[in-house]
Parts: C-alpha cells; structure tokens; sequence
C-alpha cells in the first residue's frame, strides 16, 4: 500500500514578460517557452515552487515578477 504525501500549498507569483526574445539563446528561449509566456506583456501565474524560481532564476532580466494576494 502506497503512502500518500501531503501536497505543500505553494504561494503563487505573477510572471510577466517584459523583453523580446530576439537575439536571446535557445535555452533562454526554451525557459520562457517552458513558463507558458509567448508575447511581451503576457503574463502567466505559477506556484512559487522551487523548480519555478529555478527558471525565473535563469531569465530574470526579461522578467517582471510579483507576488499574487490570496
């Protein structure tokens, strides 16, 4: 019989793009792509876990991040 794990409830972020991708790497554009953000401007909003911050971590510069009120 398998053990359940408790889910972590997560605090959520907002994640805007802010720069073009032009003349970006692939990685870097693979990691917005990753996000779920297409155009500049779009937003999307993430759980604030670690592999998350991990990517955001990567891309900062092109990013605008900010903390979701629940």
């Amino acid at each position: 019989m398998a053990v359940k794990e408790k889910k972590t409830a997560y605090p959520q972020i907002k994640i805007k793009l802010k720069k073009s991708l032009a003349g970006r790497t692939q990685k870097q554009r693979a990691t917005v792509k990753g996000l779920g953000l297409r155009k500049i401007d779009s937003e999307v909003v993430r759980e604030k876990r670690p592999e998350i911050l991990g990517m955001v971590k990567k891309i900062y510069f092109l990013l605008q991040v900010t903390d979701v009120e629940n």
